[in-house]
């Protein structure tokens, strides 16, 4: 490919094929650490972060960013500035946050907890896979932490949660509903599908996937009984009989109440607006309190025109 067709190629795309990269990190309290991350995203200018979401009672936070993928002449991905972005963000967070100092309130199983790629405008879910694929293969060899593949990332497309409940992800270890530390065996019981199968204490597991748009959705319940919070979680949820293509957690969030904590696999199907009836209706029969829950994101939609204002200003 010559440089010029390179250059026009690479218009093209950025105006068609966009990938939507949300990477969660497990730190929400140290401002000079994520300062650090978020400074690391901006060396390449192609590559923009168009939303993040930090909740310091999880300790976590999530960047969405945006940038274009490049097609060869077969209609193969070649390109997204995205890979050199995410590493960059990715080498920031391992070289400021220590697993083991870390403590929250959301189950998390390394300082890079997850990377999922959302294919957007005319991109495809093959493209967003192959740079799943390609992040993790170089997360792997560059700083030696095991990489787990789910959903269209892996060859039979694995769910996210089946490798966390493998891995003990749900269960709190300490001061009952918290998490601190490391606490999974250092020597795993299978083989990742990229890097060492010996973790790092202080750097943890990745998981890294490819899949459709999906909605996450918090919404509050004023409750203190961490059994009743679960009961209600497991009500809501596909897993346990549930609504349809939802997953929820009951998660402690401040002295007096719980979010029960929803992933939309289908927003178009099951919306929020049925998971809120839902969980108001379930803790209503428990006496309890229900506040109107939030989006942690835009919907696509949105970031695509967020993403569009903002590259053209940097251009401008």
């Amino acid at each position: 490919m010559d440089f010029d067709s390179s250059c026009e190629n690479k218009r093209a795309a950025n105006e068609s094929m966009l990938i939507c990269c949300m990477l969660f990190i497990s730190e929400a309290r140290n401002r000079a650490v994520l300062d650090l991350i978020e400074r690391a995203a901006r060396l390449d200018p192609e590559s923009v972060i168009v939303n993040k979401f930090e909740d310091r009672v999880y300790n976590r936070i999530r960047f969405t960013i945006v940038s274009y993928v490049v097609v060869d002449s077969t209609g193969s991905p070649i390109y997204s500035p995205l890979h050199q972005t995410v590493l960059a963000m990715v080498e920031a967070a391992y070289g400021a946050i220590n697993l083991e100092l870390h403590s929250g309130a959301h189950p998390r199983l390394g300082v890079v907890d997850d990377i999922v790629f959302h294919p957007l405008a005319r991109a495809s879910l093959d493209e967003a896979a192959w740079l799943a694929k390609t992040v993790a293969a170089d997360i792997g060899s560059r700083f030696q932490v095991p990489v787990f593949l789910y959903a269209a990332a892996h060859p039979t497309g694995r769910a996210p949660d089946t490798i966390r409940r493998e891995l003990g992800y749900y269960t709190p270890n300490f001061m009952g509903n918290q998490w601190a530390g490391w606490t999974i065996p250092e020597i795993l019981p299978g083989a990742p599908d990229e890097g060492p199968t010996h973790v790092s204490r202080t750097r943890g597991i990745v998981m890294i996937g490819a899949r459709p748009w999906v909605a996450l959705y918090n919404i509050p319940v004023v409750c203190t009984d961490v059994s009743t919070a679960r009961q209600i979680a497991r009500m809501v949820r596909a897993r346990d009989g549930g609504l349809p293509t939802v997953q929820a957690l009951a998660l402690v969030h401040g002295d007096d109440s719980f979010e029960i904590a929803c992933i939309l696999l289908e927003p178009n199907q099951v919306g929020a607006e049925r998971v809120q009836a839902e969980v108001e209706m379930l803790a209503a029969q428990e006496g309890l309190e229900v506040e109107k829950g939030y989006f942690t994101d835009f919907p696509p939609e949105m970031i695509v025109e967020k993403y569009m204002n903002l590259i053209s200003s940097r251009r401008d």
